[in-house]
């Protein structure tokens, strides 16, 4: 049995190394992060919304979502999986009128409809409605490492340096016959990569306790900014949100939140709980109660989209190594995860016999 490692365990490392044991690889995941870890600055999947609305620009990105949304929905579905996920009605409203003639990439989401004029609230130029999924993203990814063990998988917690050191069998890892470079944001400082074109795009985010709120929402604004409303199964509501490109600050910032809780207000005013909305005009002071915590991301992204591409290496034994590199999501690790994952899969048996290839975006 070939031996695969995995150099990664957020959402995109943890997809990949599922679909690699599933296709009968022995698989390995390395990482310095892991999701039963407190959440960090280091760990960007454990502050995601996550929703699954996709705003693919090319036809890989859109493929890899609708893959996902696929099996994601599937999941949503059984017994055993659906706790980690809401089915709920969603929102889109933008700040542009729609385009004649353009169709909406969201018309492959089921009760896809677009929503007429009449229908819009005054800070909104057009938009639409369908049905999706919400993720509860922290047990979402306990669930996935939990199954990967499950199915033999190995983890080994260690902070890699430089590529050769998982090439080589570092860190008592077995020696690969090829690696998976799902390092995200480290995908820009670690040797050997250094990919110059990764960089971060900062969240922030509050989680609120709201379970009245069933439905989700986002609005664009003229200026860029994206407003949204994410609930959860558990009861537990995401309010974002910002998108700042090369800023790393780790931490929330007050003046960030009071702005995302007015934007979110706004947006959907039955944050605040129906007994007090009765009463008097809803205010951000009314859901600073219910807030459970402040958070913040750095969202990897890449110029030029997702890097899915295999490539040769030569271990010290002067073997060669195939490398699949699966990186650079940006803010849309979740909703592609498995699509991205069977395309590097893909990459990595293509590779075993010495194919190795650029995926067509």
């Amino acid at each position: 049995m070939e031996s695969i490692t995995v150099l990664g365990a957020g959402v995109v490392g943890l997809s990949t190394a599922l679909q690699l044991i599933e296709r009968g690889f022995s698989v390995t995941i390395v990482a310095e992060c892991l999701p039963e870890d407190e959440k960090s600055i280091k760990y960007t999947s454990h502050w995601a919304g996550a929703h699954h609305v996709s705003m693919a620009s090319d036809r890989r990105q859109l493929e890899m979502d609708l893959a996902t949304f696929e099996t994601m929905w599937r999941m949503s579905g059984e017994p055993e999986t659906e706790h980690l996920f809401m089915r709920l009605p969603q929102l889109e409203l933008y700040a542009e009128p729609e385009k004649a003639g353009v169709e909406s990439i969201l018309n492959s989401y089921p009760s896809y409809e677009p929503i007429s004029e009449k229908e819009l609230p005054s800070f909104a130029k057009s938009g639409c409605k369908f049905e999706t999924i919400t993720i509860d993203t922290p047990n979402y990814l306990l669930h996935l490492m939990k199954t990967f063990k499950s199915k033999g998988g190995n983890v080994v917690r260690a902070c890699v340096q430089h590529i050769s050191q998982v090439v080589d069998g570092g860190f008592g890892l077995p020696k690969p016959d090829a690696v998976v470079v799902c390092a995200g944001i480290g995908a820009r400082t670690l040797g050997g990569v250094e990919d110059k074109l990764v960089y971060p795009i900062r969240g922030q985010t509050i989680l609120v306790k709201a379970p009245w709120i069933k439905f989700g929402r986002t609005c664009g604004s003229d200026d860029g900014t994206w407003t949204y409303i994410i609930p959860r199964r558990s009861g537990n509501v995401i309010v974002g949100g910002i998108k700042i490109p090369n800023d790393w600050y780790p931490h929330p910032l007050k003046e960030v939140t009071d702005d995302i809780l007015k934007r979110g207000l706004e947006l959907c005013p039955e944050l605040v709980p129906e007994s007090m909305r009765t009463e008097t005009l809803p205010t951000v002071a009314d859901i600073k109660p219910l807030i459970i915590e402040e958070g913040c991301g750095l969202r990897p992204a890449r110029t030029g989209g997702i890097r899915l591409e295999s490539v040769p290496m030569e271990s010290r034994e002067q073997k060669t190594i195939p490398v699949v590199f699966n990186y650079g999501h940006g803010g849309y690790g979740f909703q592609s995860s498995w699509g991205s994952a069977a395309i590097a899969s893909d990459l990595v048996v293509a590779s075993l016999k010495g194919v190795f290839t650029v995926a067509a975006a």
